[in-house]
């Protein structure tokens, strides 16, 4: 497949990308928690995929605060290739955090995420940067089936993607899920004025816009290790997504509360008119079974509250979403310039 460029990529503005003196610049973004023994692996089939494609790449890797020596292992692979650049989180913060530092310090004129796993084949990079070259902005890996995982991890994949897209309005998710993706540059600098800390990074990306696309791959089994995500991580994903991009849960609430007023304005009369009639309403446990449904409903709709309510606190604080402990290696090339624009700042430190 020939992957040869116009040699100015256009802008979603009108604007181009410069790429009349250098070759495309591609980088990989990976996070990794407890990875020492994926990212060798993963380097060297990184590697032979680009190596063929006329690119210059460089690779990002996050480590969330690892304690098994993952930084140690990334920090041998920056000593032997200067393209290969590596963040070390002070705290466990959590892999979408992770992710958003390395596109934040993603200098490529595209950025590809890429799972430090194994589960997403790196050769699916020829593709999408083939889909990139050609005008999209966005370029999804689509799953188009999942090896070597759980049942209840396909079955919870499924319902979240089908809330996503039924509940929340996020039609253009794929049905299957994808996790794996490329950014053009324009997208990157749009990506850095979001500082939110509870939502869903491929969420944003889909309500971010612009021109997008996907391919369609097959998840593969896990090579070393084993998941980190738990339960709890997925449950918080699934409340960060809906809390994020819908207020349906508000709105329901309030139509719940209108319809059990209008039932209880009803049972009163039916009450006063049977008084009237000299046939009061009788039982004890009816009273406790009206007062302990009422009560469970207010508490119900009173946590659904809370969480948007814990949200908007969060967010007042204005806490940095991650903090850098340390970092190896440098970039081989300089930050992308937009042809008529100034060139993006630096990324930061304590973001």
């Amino acid at each position: 497949m020939s992957l040869d460029a116009p040699q100015d990529r256009a802008g979603s503005g009108g604007e181009s990308i410069d790429t009349k003196n250098h070759p495309p610049r591609i980088s990989i973004v990976t996070p990794a928690f407890n990875e020492s023994a994926n990212l060798p692996l993963l380097y060297d089939r990184i590697r032979a995929a680009l190596e063929p494609i006329p690119v210059v790449w460089e690779w990002v890797v996050v480590d969330d605060y690892s304690s098994d020596g993952t930084f140690e292992v990334l920090s041998h692979l920056a000593q032997n290739d200067p393209r290969v650049r590596g963040f070390r989180f002070a705290r466990n913060s959590g892999s979408h955090k992770a992710l958003t530092c390395g596109l934040r310090e993603a200098l490529g004129d595209c950025a590809a995420i890429m799972a430090a796993d194994l589960q997403d084949p790196p050769e699916i990079l020829g593709p999408m940067i083939h889909k990139w070259m050609t005008g999209s902005q966005v370029v999804w890996a689509v799953r188009s089936a999942r090896h070597g995982e759980a049942a209840s991890t396909v079955i919870f994949a499924r319902m979240y993607y089908w809330l996503m897209r039924r509940f929340v309005g996020l039609q253009q998710m794929p049905p299957s899920g994808a996790d794996f993706f490329l950014l053009d540059r324009r997208v990157l600098d749009a990506f850095r004025s979001f500082r939110e800390h509870n939502t869903s990074l491929m969420s944003l990306i889909l309500w971010m816009g612009f021109r997008q696309d996907s391919v369609s791959y097959e998840k593969q089994a896990r090579v070393h290790g084993s998941s980190k995500w738990n339960l709890e991580m997925k449950l918080k994903l699934l409340v960060d997504s809906v809390t994020a991009f819908t207020y349906k849960p508000l709105r329901y609430m309030s139509y719940a509360g209108f319809t059990i007023a209008t039932l209880g304005f009803f049972y009163a009369l039916v009450v006063i008119i049977n008084a009237l009639a000299g046939h009061p309403v009788e039982g004890w446990t009816s009273l406790m079974v009206v007062m302990l449904v009422l009560g469970g409903f207010q508490m119900l709709m009173m946590g659904v509250l809370g969480e948007y309510l814990w949200r908007v606190l969060d967010e007042a604080r204005q806490r940095p979403l991650y903090l850098i402990e340390t970092t190896v290696g440098r970039s081989t090339f300089l930050p992308t310039a937009v042809v008529g624009q100034s060139a993006p700042m630096q990324p930061g430190r304590y973001q």
